[in-house]
């Protein structure tokens, strides 16, 4: 009985240790981050501006999107009606690229047709280059962090090196490894930033994409009404 009672304590006595051990040898995410060295800071820079980019752009995409599915229908009964001044109005209340766009044509009519196209074609240009601000500095981020932590990952393994040649005897694994890990955190986290901004630019592209294409219709829609007038 005592003899059962000793391994007992023995065993558990051997579990705790390594359990101790374990969390002993354990390392946070936020101590990894910190380990990175020097290299880490323009990565959480380039960290927050690709999510503020991000957050921005979408809010305004989101925003810009928002023109009543009914725009058309209304202008087009005002303007045949000749309503023009309520026509505009309307879409002055909108104050989204479309209903900019559209507004810009009525405020032209009574003009030649191929003016008013062209009109509205300026007005269309000017309204993607606002939906399109800051998308380009994005791709950068998206691109340029990636370099930044394969950057850091040599400028730490020279340091691991430099550090190794100035030991005298046998080299310690532990100084070796230690070394590596914490050069190659930069480009891990390198490459972490460049993803979540590659991915946010393309599905802020296409939101976009679908903006213009939906400008471009209610374009031809608003040309043919005046054809029809």
């Amino acid at each position: 009985m005592i003899l059962l009672q000793t391994l007992s304590t023995d065993t558990l006595s051997a579990a705790d240790s390594l359990a101790m051990g374990a969390t002993n040898n354990d390392i946070g995410l936020l101590d990894l981050l910190i380990k990175g060295g020097y290299m880490m800071v323009p990565l959480y820079l380039l960290f927050i501006l690709a999510i503020f980019i991000f957050v921005e752009r979408l809010i305004t995409l989101n925003k810009a999107s928002t023109t009543s599915s009914h725009l058309m229908d209304q202008v087009k009964v005002l303007v045949q009606s000749g309503q023009t001044e309520k026509a505009k109005i309307l879409c002055a209340g909108e104050r989204t690229p479309v209903a900019n766009m559209i507004a810009k044509g009525i405020e032209r009519i009574g003009s030649p047709l191929k003016n008013i196209e062209v009109a509205i074609e300026n007005v269309g240009k000017i309204e993607i280059y606002k939906l399109e601000k800051n998308l380009n500095l994005l791709a950068t981020v998206s691109g340029a962090a990636p370099m930044i932590g394969f950057l850091g990952t040599v400028a730490g393994m020279i340091q691991a090196f430099i550090a190794i040649a100035q030991e005298e005897g046998m080299v310690s694994p532990k100084l070796l490894s230690e070394g590596i890990y914490e050069a190659m955190i930069t480009t891990a986290a390198g490459l972490v930033v460049g993803i979540i901004a590659y991915l946010g630019y393309n599905f802020l592209v296409s939101k976009v994409s679908k903006l213009v294409h939906n400008m471009e219709y209610s374009s031809i829609e608003f040309i043919d009404l005046l054809q029809d007038k």
